[in-house]
């Protein structure tokens, strides 16, 4: 499965908390860090920070994809609605949450949102 992260750094505890979540090896991670210009359009950036994944369109549509979303919620939709195009469907995400009464704060990965599932079972409720 191909994991691409727009989020913090993953650990290996995260990374194997998704594996075992989804029952898939990770085989390739690719993660880069959005840093966009918040005076400039945000559409743009979006396309252009996506450019940068070598991937084909044969691959944006037939590989396993699990994707992390970067915490701003802006960039975070359009990165979906950008996926969605690519890919043909929305991919699931992982969701982590900060680790109870740790300090310093640690994340572990809460659950996988299969959103492409979540998307047909609201358009039954129409």
């Amino acid at each position: 499965m191909l994991l691409l992260n727009f989020s913090h750094p993953l650990t290996d505890a995260q990374r194997g908390q998704i594996e075992a979540l989804t029952q898939t090896p990770i085989t390739r991670l690719i993660e880069l860090m959005p840093q966009f210009d918040e005076q400039q359009p945000f559409a743009p950036q979006v396309q252009a920070f996506l450019a940068q994944i070598d991937l084909t369109p044969a691959q944006w549509q037939g590989e396993p994809i699990l994707v992390v979303l970067p915490s701003l919620n802006f960039i975070a939709a359009l990165l979906l609605a950008e996926l969605h195009g690519r890919m043909g469907y929305f991919p699931p995400m992982v969701r982590t949450r900060p680790v109870a009464d740790t300090l310093p704060r640690r994340y572990e990965v809460a659950e996988i949102l299969d959103l492409q599932t979540i998307r047909e079972q609201a358009r039954q409720r129409r």
